[in-house]
């Protein structure tokens, strides 16, 4: 019994010290995504209509990718046709969790 309660407290204290220390899927989305992508993920920045970014409150654009590519473009960044990068990886300023939170957070941006 005794061992089993310190697991448990081991499992419960490793999954608060995770959480505490993590941002909210809408927190990582204002500090790192909408100066490009605007707060409602319509692009309508500077930024997002110098890169032409697409609309994710449309359907239609959403549709254009899947959450597996989604997920590489935050982890890996995203490069244009002369290998510039348009959009920086994440990989190292995001635990796995919060770039796959980011993954459905856009998806719920669609209207």
């Amino acid at each position: 019994m005794k061992l089993l309660t310190t697991a448990l407290f081991a499992t419960v204290s490793l999954a608060l010290a995770t959480a505490a220390g993590a941002a909210t899927d809408k927190e990582n989305w204002d500090l790192h995504c909408a100066k490009c992508h605007a707060a409602d993920g319509s692009g309508a920045t500077k930024i997002g209509q110098r890169l032409k970014l697409k609309d994710y409150t449309k359907a239609d654009n959403q549709a254009l990718f899947t959450d597996e590519q989604s997920l590489d473009a935050i982890k890996n960044g995203v490069k244009d046709a002369a290998g510039k990068f348009t959009m920086n990886p994440y990989s190292e300023k995001l635990s796995a969790e919060e770039m796959q939170a980011l993954v459905p957070f856009v998806r719920s941006l669609k209207k």
